[in-house]
């Protein structure tokens, strides 16, 4: 149809196609092909020139109409595509407290129209976000098996040491260490199994060296809930030295001995290629991280 147009509005064959930088025998086919498919002559041809038909004059403002039509949903559909979202939804938990301050001001220089929404939602809602879109990224502890992170882009941008939290009128509180056969007897406060399978399974592994497991007598949904059970002295908890950071004297945070691997945290996002406003992000998170 745009070849129709350029060849109605030029009146030559030839001119038409150095316009439209085509050969002149293809763009011929082409308005052929047209006029069979509609079933009627757009064009009288002679030797030197080719002139509309009535058929053809009356065909012409519409094509031209649709042509424009078609040009408009192009931009309008390009506008979309290239626009950036004004919101970015980042799952985060408790260790990145002392670092994301730094990176939300980096990122509102950077993007000052998008607005970031934090959610702090337990492991396995973190990653279910991530995969489903609700969230676009998230910072969080590499999870111990590697199958969790199937289909997902990770980074490192810390590690921590793995420490023992305890209230500070606790027995253990005057000691800088634990060896993990006394921690190990403790009742231990934990994060709930269902929505966090990744916090059992570090706790599990870091008394895999002793012959007894930890034994948890209490749940709650946040490192909030936990912590605070720790201090009101319901039991202990593991934890990362970041938490100093959170929850100062409230509690003490006794290194472990032998010593467990530590902790990586860093930032999560799926597969592929990331929007504009989501690389900008995760850029400000390994800037700041290595300010540490």
């Amino acid at each position: 149809m745009r070849y129709f147009v350029a060849v109605a509005e030029t009146e030559n064959v030839s001119r038409a196609a150095l316009k439209l930088h085509v050969s002149q025998p293809g763009l011929s086919r082409q308005i052929r092909d047209l006029e069979d498919e509609i079933g009627f002559c757009l064009l009288e041809r002679t030797a030197k020139s080719v002139r509309l038909t009535d058929a053809g004059r009356a065909f012409l403002d519409d094509a031209r109409g649709l042509l424009q039509h078609a040009d408009e949903a192009v931009k309008k559909a390009r506008a979309v595509a290239s626009a950036e979202p004004s919101e970015l939804h980042v799952g985060n938990s408790t260790p990145f407290a002392e670092i994301l301050p730094k990176i939300l001001r980096a990122f509102q220089r950077a993007m000052p129209n998008v607005r970031v929404r934090l959610h702090q939602w337990s492991y396995q809602a973190i990653f279910d976000g991530v995969r489903d879109g609700r969230l676009q990224l998230a910072l969080i502890a590499r999870p111990l098996k590697a199958s969790s992170l199937r289909g997902m882009r990770y980074e490192e941008l810390f590690h921590d040491r793995v420490c023992l939290v305890v209230a500070p009128n606790h027995p253990f509180a005057r000691r800088r260490s634990v060896p993990l056969t006394d921690a190990v007897c403790e009742p231990f406060i934990a994060l709930t199994r269902e929505g966090n399978p990744i916090y059992y399974d570090r706790l599990l592994a870091i008394f895999a060296p002793v012959k007894q497991k930890p034994r948890v007598v209490e749940e709650h949904d946040s490192y909030t809930g936990v912590l605070s059970a720790v201090e009101a002295g319901t039991g202990v908890a593991y934890g990362v030295d970041v938490f100093g950071y959170s929850f100062g004297n409230r509690m003490k945070l006794l290194h472990l001995t032998p010593e467990p691997k530590p902790v990586s945290f860093g930032i999560v996002g799926t597969e592929g290629r990331l929007s504009r406003t989501a690389e900008t992000f995760w850029q400000c998170a390994k800037k700041a991280a290595s300010k540490k």
